[in-house]
């Protein structure tokens, strides 16, 4: 746990959040700032910097086992979703903690329509 990362501060209750689901391993969270109808953030509890740096094969399943929880839990298993994370700068990733974005409730093919 670190306590300058935004995403274990959110799991460790210090900064709310909308959570959407939660297992031992992980917990889910509505982004703040949503770039698809559906829009969530899942996180492993235990700080991981991110896939790169993810040494247990089993966490990274319960994460992902999560991740597809929350896409039936927000009605989205049926017409589909995208589950993506980045990894380093130019991965595009911003927060410096494991995390996989459950996107859906539109078409998303590219370019967005």
């Amino acid at each position: 746990m670190s306590d300058t990362c935004i995403f274990c501060r959110i799991v460790a209750g210090t900064i709310p959040a909308r959570i959407v689901a939660q297992n031992e391993v992980a917990l889910a969270f509505r982004d703040l700032n949503p770039q698809a109808p559906v829009h969530v953030l899942v996180v492993p509890r235990r700080h991981v910097d991110s896939l790169a740096a993810a040494d247990d094969a089993a966490e990274v399943g319960a994460v992902m086992a999560l991740a597809a929880e929350v896409a039936r839990l927000d009605g989205l298993a049926e017409s589909g979703y995208r589950v993506v994370t980045n990894v380093g700068g130019d991965g595009g990733q911003t927060v410096g903690h494991l995390h996989f974005h459950v996107l859906g409730g539109r078409s998303m093919t590219w370019p967005p329509g």
